[in-house]
């Protein structure tokens, strides 16, 4: 467990470590990076650098909290990696379905294997199910999340980095939109953020605007957020014409 940054969650929990590249969304990832920090801090979780491991041992953390958390799970990797034994899917999900005073965030770029394990698992209210689309090339795993028996199911479009016009929301509660951020980070362009809130508007969903991930990329120079001392400050800032949107699914009530 540990406490996270991560605007939209609490805390985060990795009962499994490592994962692969396999999409854009993909290039720098920030977990890889980590991994290769951690490994050469000699933390022991990490000694195989970016492979997959299961650690069962991290299976009991979420009963030794004592008050109810929101808790992203495997930030670290993706649960429905196809390296990940159905068996320790099924064993996160029961310490998920057995501490119903938490909410989950389970977050996969692997939405086959998501909806094709999806009626194995028990999901129950407190699991979040989503899916990462960074491009209009992958909202084929918006359609396939949306087949799937979570109860509240949520979009990632982070790092968004080129538009995403195909975007049915039919099925889908809380829709999360960021800039990549890093060095080389890719631009990301108001244009297509704004498609996307306005989508959301229409139709009723949560809209979350986590980050410009740069602030060149911003369009004001002056949004306050950029400023790193700013209640609200997220990497590049984050006010969108002048507002902050961090909807939150009513579900989460």
């Amino acid at each position: 467990m540990a406490q996270s940054s991560i605007e939209w969650t609490e805390l985060t929990w990795n009962p499994v470590t490592g994962c692969n590249k396999i999409s854009p969304g993909c290039k720098f990832c920030y977990a890889e990076v980590m991994t290769k920090r951690l490994k050469a801090m000699g933390v022991e979780k990490y000694e195989n650098g970016f492979e997959i491991r299961t650690h069962s041992s991290a299976l009991n953390i979420p009963f030794t909290w004592k008050r109810p958390k929101v808790v992203f799970v495997n930030s670290m990797s993706d649960l429905f990696h196809p390296e990940v034994p159905i068996e320790f899917i099924k064993a996160v999900f029961a310490v998920m379905n057995n501490t119903p005073q938490h909410i989950y965030q389970v977050l996969t770029k692997r939405s086959e294997r998501l909806l094709e394990l999806s009626s194995e698992l028990n999901w129950t209210k407190n699991i979040w199910m989503g899916v990462s689309v960074e491009n209009e090339d992958y909202t084929y795993r918006i359609d396939e999340l949306s087949k799937t028996g979570a109860n509240t199911k949520f979009l990632s479009i982070e790092p968004l980095i080129a538009p995403v016009y195909t975007l049915n929301l039919n099925k889908i509660d809380w829709v999360i939109v960021g800039g990549e951020s890093g060095h080389k980070a890719r631009p990301i362009k108001k244009k297509w953020v704004d498609y996307i809130k306005v989508k959301c508007e229409n139709s009723s969903v949560p809209f979350f605007f986590k980050q410009w991930g740069k602030a060149k990329y911003n369009d004001n120079p002056n949004d306050p957020t950029i400023v790193s001392d700013h209640p609200q400050h997220a990497k590049g800032g984050c006010e969108l014409d002048g507002k902050i949107y961090r909807q939150m699914p009513s579900k989460a009530a």
